[in-house]
Formats: C-alpha cells, structure tokens, sequence
C-alpha cells in the first residue's frame, strides 16, 4: 500500500493532515517523517516547536534539516515486540543492504517517540537526547 510522504524542511510548517506519532517529555507533539542517511531511509522523528528532525542511525541521534513527513488519515498504532510488525505495518523504507524498515514509536524517559523497527536486530531504534535507544517492546503504525 502506497502511503503519501511530502517533502519539506525544519523551517517550513508541517502539512495538513500529518500524522502524529506521540509527545517530547516536554509534552511537546512530534510527527512521523523519514529521511535519508548514510544510504538507509530511515524514519524522523519531527518536532516543530524546537524547529528539529532526527533520524536514529549507528549508535546517534542525527539532527537532519531535509525530510518528508507522512500525511493522510485511517492510520492507527498497534502493540508489537522484538521485531515483529503486524500486518499493514506502514514501512518508511529499506536499509541501504535492502531490508525494509517500519514506522514505530516507544515510551522512554516521558516520551512516547518515533523510530524505526528494524526486524532483523529485533528491536525498535528511537532517537533521544543525542543517542540511538534501542526498545523491545513498542507500537507499529498500520494503515486500514
């Protein structure tokens, strides 16, 4: 299923419609993105009131000013663990080996925060103060 992703930067507004994924520990919203980085197109984490997007990749929490944001409606947030994403599991893209990745989000330190479900290390990848966390248990987005 073909899910709509518009490009944009950290200082333009987010489109309509663009679809939330949870809340910084200061409450602040923060939406679904993707980005490019080091050949993998991996999902952001897009937080308009601190004018940032990050992407978690190798350990880091990567600051990024170029990405897209997913827009649109009937998106819905399903519990999963260990790699596993259920079906409609909405993906952001591959790793630059090829191996596709899926929009999740996960609590940590007052968070609920976006990243990316990456099934063979089992595990989802979100970024949080400048470092990759990595959760076992966490929600997948899936499109009905």
């Amino acid at each position: 299923m073909d899910h709509h992703w518009e490009s944009t930067n950290i200082e333009a507004d987010l489109p309509p419609f663009a679809v939330q994924a949870g809340h910084d520990s200061d409450g602040a919203p923060i939406y679904v993105g993707r980005a490019y980085h080091k050949g993998d197109v991996v999902v952001a984490k897009i937080v308009p009131n601190k004018h940032q997007a990050y992407v978690a990749w190798g350990g880091e929490e990567v600051n990024k000013h170029d990405f897209e944001v997913l827009v649109g409606h009937h998106y819905h947030w399903v519990p999963d663990a260990n790699g596993s994403v259920p079906p409609g599991a909405v993906s952001c893209g591959l790793t630059s080996l090829g191996e596709p990745l899926y929009v999740g989000r996960g609590f940590h330190a007052d968070s609920l925060t976006p990243g990316k479900v990456h099934p063979s290390q089992g595990c989802l990848y979100i970024g949080f103060g400048g470092e990759e966390v990595s959760l076992s248990n966490y929600e997948v987005l899936v499109r009905n």
